[in-house]
């Protein structure tokens, strides 16, 4: 019997936990290893205590442990080329270079190329000057789109009602530097209207399959009010996604960014995860990520049937700057069809995302969670831990989002409402969430 493969997955959220939870699925039984990890993930591998965004300490670890594959999947150490870097070192490593992870770490960079490509988007400008900005804002109609163009842990963007207050969060973000680098750059762009969707699309640098379509729900309060976040809850697939419209999304959107980023000379190998709006004149690209969504990756994880090592081996560039891309299959750049079929299964996901009292705010840690097991005696019930540790021996808050209540049934209405019964078995002090998430999609026709 040959030794067990090594994985190492890098980041410390729910997203990581649910990946790690679907690797230790697979039938090669790998040995995990997270880093850092958190108070669930020490349960399905081993937590190491290297930050997310030590790459040298990362590359040196996946040295000496003799590492077979490293997943990446947080957004920051893609956007310090942790992938350039492993790949130099003959480390196999999954996710798309620093190049291409552009997409995602720097907004002005990802609207100029859906711009060049002629990609459906809203109409922008970029500016790095506050009296320049201050001005164009004054012609153009409210509300308006204010980003910041660097990573900003998904709380870069605001939506403007007035002039006054556009002109406070330029100032923020360009002379107070409130969002630090990621905000010494920034993008005004129109204001979109229709519901938001989740596409994730798995690509080898060519050819590409797509998930069935998900929705996260962005900001704190219910009904979509309040501050955004990383994400409160998502749902997967959308009642009201139909194959008409997922075909325009993979011709108009998917695959002529897959191309361009080829044709640009930064192959995009890893998922790509552009977040779209259902706009009266057609889907718009919203933003561009260079990695699974979080929470959208704990749906998604409930529902795949396929061994994720296989799906992530197919998507694996032979060699870093080849065109050619790597296995997925050359199906032509519109079915976006992987040769051998990820299979899902039937019915719907969701995740409720339980938050600690005062995010996104400032918030307390290491408060004491309870009723974990008790929610997880429900078979179609899993718990995701994001902000969580271990303290003297018992789990504690360590985070924002703490934890993902995931559900699966044949229908929409009753994930969420097992998903629901779960929640009210957990606690902590201050313990928020959303009690709407999947609501309106029930009810949106587009």
């Amino acid at each position: 019997m040959g030794k067990k493969e090594k994985i190492l997955i890098i980041g410390s959220g729910g997203r990581e936990h649910a990946i790690g939870w679907k690797v230790a699925q697979s039938p090669s039984a790998p040995e995990i290893f997270f880093a850092p990890g958190n108070g669930g993930t020490s349960s399905i591998g081993t937590n190491v205590d290297i930050k997310a965004t030590d790459v040298d300490g990362l590359l040196t670890f996946a040295k000496k442990e003799n590492i077979d594959l490293t997943l990446a999947l947080p957004d920051d150490p893609l956007s310090l080329g942790i992938v350039d870097k492993f790949k130099k070192a003959g480390l196999k490593i999954w996710g798309p270079t620093k190049a291409a992870a552009k997409i995602e770490w720097s907004k002005a960079f990802s609207k100029d190329f859906m711009r060049r490509h002629n990609l459906p988007t809203a109409k922008f400008e970029t500016f790095i000057d506050f009296e320049k900005a201050k001005k164009y804002v004054a012609k153009q109609p409210l509300p308006v789109v204010i980003k910041a163009s660097g990573l900003a842990l998904g709380k870069g963007v605001v939506i403007a009602q007035t002039q006054k207050e556009a002109n406070e969060v330029l100032e923020n973000m360009l002379v107070n530097k409130t969002f630090g680098e990621a905000g010494q750059e920034v993008v005004i762009e129109e204001f979109l209207v229709g519901p938001e969707i989740s596409i994730h699309a798995i690509s080898d640098g060519k050819n590409y399959t797509i998930f069935p379509a998900s929705q996260d729900h962005k900001k704190i309060g219910e009904n979509d009010t309040g501050l955004n976040t990383g994400g409160m809850g998502t749902i997967t697939p959308l009642p009201f996604v139909d194959d008409e419209l997922i075909l325009k999304i993979k011709k108009d959107i998917v695959a002529p960014t897959i191309k361009g980023m080829r044709e640009d000379g930064n192959p995009f190998s890893g998922l790509l995860y552009p977040g779209l709006i259902l706009t009266k004149d057609g889907p718009k690209i919203l933003e561009y990520n260079a990695r699974f969504g979080d929470p959208e990756t704990q749906s998604y994880m409930r529902l795949l049937e396929t061994d994720i090592l296989n799906i992530v081996d197919a998507s694996l560039v032979p060699d870093v700057g080849t065109p050619q891309g790597g296995s997925l299959g050359d199906v032509g750049h519109l079915q976006g069809r992987c040769p051998t079929s990820i299979v899902w299964k039937n019915g719907f996901a969701c995740t409720i995302v339980l938050a600690s009292g005062g995010y996104p705010g400032n918030y307390e840690k290491e408060k004491f969670i309870s009723g974990i097991e008790e929610a997880e005696k429900d078979k179609d019930i899993v718990i995701f831990h994001a902000g969580t540790k271990t303290k003297d021996g018992k789990l504690v808050t360590n985070g924002g989002r703490v934890l993902g209540v995931s559900a699966i049934g044949t229908t929409l209405e009753e994930a969420l409402k097992k998903a629901y019964k779960a929640v009210e078995k957990i606690s902590f002090e201050g313990m928020q969430y959303r009690k709407d998430i999947g609501k309106k999609s029930l009810s949106t026709h587009v």
